[in-house]
């Protein structure tokens, strides 16, 4: 334990305990007497701590994280401000100059939560002014503030009262999880692109019940990708409901291919444009000359439009018209780091009763740094160590994961089969898919937020003689299920689906997980639906995936890292289409396994084993088609059979229990468990625990078993 004390002059007497177990000091203040007001953000209360930087491996990135388990940290920065907010109402007091000073102890904040979870946070560091400004102008709860990203929202739940979740945020979740929504969140946020939609539908609700709240969405360059956004736009332009709309621009640019456009520029100029066109002077004189033209007829109202359109074109960003022709109001662009410039547009924004649909283009930098007074080692390092200055290490340099292998056998194939083209599709790339981008070039083809297109993309290419396959998460996929089962399954193309982060996905939460796929895909009557239940197994699905040229075919495998198999060491040994195996024989129960849940059987396998259980332990491979004399010959030979999935109700166990009833086989004695998913969603948390709380550990496998053979005091043991 290590005691310090601080003068000052306010006569603060504050005794620090460093305890070792702890990241953090735990600061004790007693005998508090202010005899006048000083300035909070030169008094410091924290230790200076001996800090060591070691380089640590994440996902193919190098980060600059202290790994000094002792509880020697980095210096946390003082957050005087952030300190006194418990509310957005503490914000409307605030001067410009303290608004600045809390959205640089809000980056500082952000970057001493995050990096300690290792997940990349830049995209919550470039909107601290933005959600500064919305919350000193806004009033929510009352007025609706919407979010198309989760990684944008770690600001605004700070600033409304949920910085005591921030423990939470460091050892599961916190943010992520459905427990941390409160009044000030009027809708869920996580798949993206839904903000303006459900916006529009809060606004005519709004103007339906005679009330006057304001509607705010914010959305991304990556959000602007999805097709709902534009439909959402075209339908708020025509219903002319007030709302408005912020676009946090990171790309400094509204062209999709970014290599090919020209940044978008922030001047004195631009800013006072931007002033120009939120002002109400200016926006008055416009409705004035509208109706004016109107009046005068013959035409002079739709010539003038044609001449506002024109300069306002010309005055504005490249895109910028796009907006105007939906029916919003472009107002921008505007510097997203500017507290002054933001309040000042958005004071006007919201003071304008009967304006329309507005979208205000607001530029960030997602590697601006930590500043002014937070300005500390800790958020330095963290901060540009982290994720600024990330650099990828080629693959053989670290742990690999599933989708490595993936990539290695779809390299190995496309080598020698030039008619293999790549689709993918989603928010972000994983590290092994830029290698892949990389190796293919001109095969490979990121659309981003577009999985409704990408799916109907690659039926084209298929139609055109190639062989693409067609990379999307497994909740993302659920975005283009209708063109999934019209334009690939009943038109019969062969598309090959490689389903990524498939079953749980730890940190990530229900946001992301891969759930429900094996139970949408398998109901197709032409998909053929497998998964691996290891990497050497996920090389010979995809070679049995290019030899796939009558049907489409989906495989799925999960996320994280796995160690069975050395790199470079590709299998070429297609698998049988509608074929399972089996592992491990026994005569006291069935273990069928389904993807990487076949690890888990094997796991329990061994737990049995210590028992005196002669367990058999079955690869089923294929949900569709079924193997039904693997299933057929389990049944006569054992009187129990348990089925395992990471998945849904619905899935790999109801065809199983489909077969097994039309095949007369529950009506001979087999006793029958399915293992799946619980019917509920499950919160972000360690892969481990995730799987605990779902039931699907080896030792919830073999507890079911033991309940099946009547040893229930055995089984209650294994789960203490």
């Amino acid at each position: 334990m290590v005691g310090v004390s601080c003068y000052n002059p306010s006569r603060v007497n504050a005794h620090i305990r460093k305890n070792p177990r702890f990241l953090y000091p735990k600061v004790e203040f007693s005998d508090v007497s202010f005899r006048f007001i000083t300035d909070l953000s030169r008094l410091d209360a924290y230790p200076s701590l001996a800090s060591t930087s070691n380089s640590k491996e994440y996902a193919g990135r190098i980060h600059s994280l202290s790994n000094d388990k002792t509880g020697s940290s980095n210096e946390k920065a003082p957050t005087p401000l952030l300190d006194m907010i418990e509310n957005p109402m503490k914000l409307k007091s605030l001067t410009l100059k303290e608004l600045k000073q809390l959205a640089g102890e809000l980056r500082s904040e952000i970057s001493s939560m995050m990096s300690k979870t290792q997940k990349p946070f830049k995209a919550s560091l470039s909107v601290a002014e933005l959600t500064v400004a919305i919350h000193h102008v806004f009033h929510a709860p009352i007025d609706k503030i919407l979010w198309d990203m989760e990684d944008h929202t770690h600001a605004h739940k700070l600033l409304t009262g949920r910085r005591s979740l921030q423990p939470k945020v460091r050892q599961e979740n916190g943010f992520y999880n459905d427990a941390c929504q409160s009044d000030f969140d009027p809708f869920g946020v996580g798949h993206g692109c839904n903000s303006i939609s459900s916006g529009l539908g809060m606004a005519v609700a709004r103007d339906i019940k005679g009330k006057r709240e304001r509607i705010v969405t914010v959305i991304s360059n990556e959000t602007t990708m999805a097709g709902q956004v534009y439909e959402a736009m075209s339908n708020a332009g025509y219903l002319d409901s007030n709302m408005i709309v912020i676009l946090v621009d990171s790309y400094h640019s509204l062209h999709p291919k970014l290599e090919r456009a020209s940044e978008t520029s922030i001047s004195p100029l631009s800013s006072l444009m931007s002033k120009l066109q939120s002002s109400k002077f200016f926006r008055r004189w416009r409705e004035f000359a509208k109706a004016l033209t109107k009046k005068v007829g013959g035409g002079m109202h739709e010539w003038a439009a044609k001449i506002d359109e024109y300069v306002r074109g010309m005055m504005g960003p490249p895109g910028s018209t796009l907006f105007e022709e939906l029916g919003l109001y472009y107002i921008g662009p505007i510097d997203g780091h500017n507290v002054e410039d933001l309040v000042c547009v958005l004071h006007e924004v919201a003071s304008l009763d009967s304006m329309g649909p507005v979208l205000v283009h607001v530029i960030t930098k997602e590697d601006c740094k930590v500043k002014d007074n937070q300005e500390s080692k800790m958020s330095e390092q963290h901060h540009e160590g982290s994720f600024n200055n990330e650099v990828l290490l080629p693959r053989n340099s670290r742990t690999w994961t599933y989708s490595d292998h993936f990539v290695e056998a779809l390299i190995t194939e496309a080598d020698r089969n030039d008619d293999i083209v790549v689709i993918h599709a989603g928010m972000g790339m994983e590290t092994a898919f830029q290698s892949l981008k990389n190796e293919l070039a001109d095969r490979f083809f990121d659309v981003g937020m577009a999985e409704q297109h990408a799916v109907t993309f690659a039926a084209g290419l298929s139609r055109g003689g190639l062989k693409p396959f067609c990379i999307i998460s497994s909740a993302f996929l659920q975005r283009a299920y209708d063109q999934v089962v019209h334009d690939i399954d009943r038109q019969n193309i062969p598309v090959r689906f490689a389903i990524t982060s498939a079953g749980l996905v730890g940190s990530e939460g229900a946001t992301h997980s891969g759930a429900f796929d094996i139970t949408f895909m398998s109901c197709l009557p032409n998909m053929v639906v497998m998964a691996p239940s290891d990497e050497i197994e996920l090389s010979r699905m995809v070679s049995a995936s290019v030899h796939i040229n009558d049907r489409p075919v989906c495989f799925r495998y999960p996320r994280g890292a796995i160690a069975q198999m050395e790199p470079n060491s590709y299998i070429n040994d297609p698998i049988e289409i509608g074929k399972g195996r089996i592992l491990v024989e026994g005569k006291h129960i069935a273990l069928l396994g389904y993807g990487s849940m076949v690890q888990n059987c094997l796991r329990a396998h061994s737990l049995l084993a210590k028992l005196g259980i002669d367990v058999t332990v079955a690869d089923a491979r294929f949900c569709k088609p079924l193997d039904i004399n693997l299933v057929r010959t389990l049944c006569k030979n054992h009187n129990f059979l348990i089925t395992v999935e990471e998945g849904s109700i619905g899935g790999f166990g109801a065809h199983v229990a489909q077969f097994i009833a039309l095949d007369g086989l529950l009506d001979v004695g087999i006793k029958w468990r399915p293992m799946t998913l619980p019917d509920n969603y499950i919160e972000g948390a360690s892969p481990n625990d995730q799987l605990a709380i779902a039931g699907l550990t080896g030792n919830h496998i073999a507890a079911t078993a033991l309940n099946l053979l009547g040893r229930t005091r055995d089984a209650l043991l294994l789960m203490c």
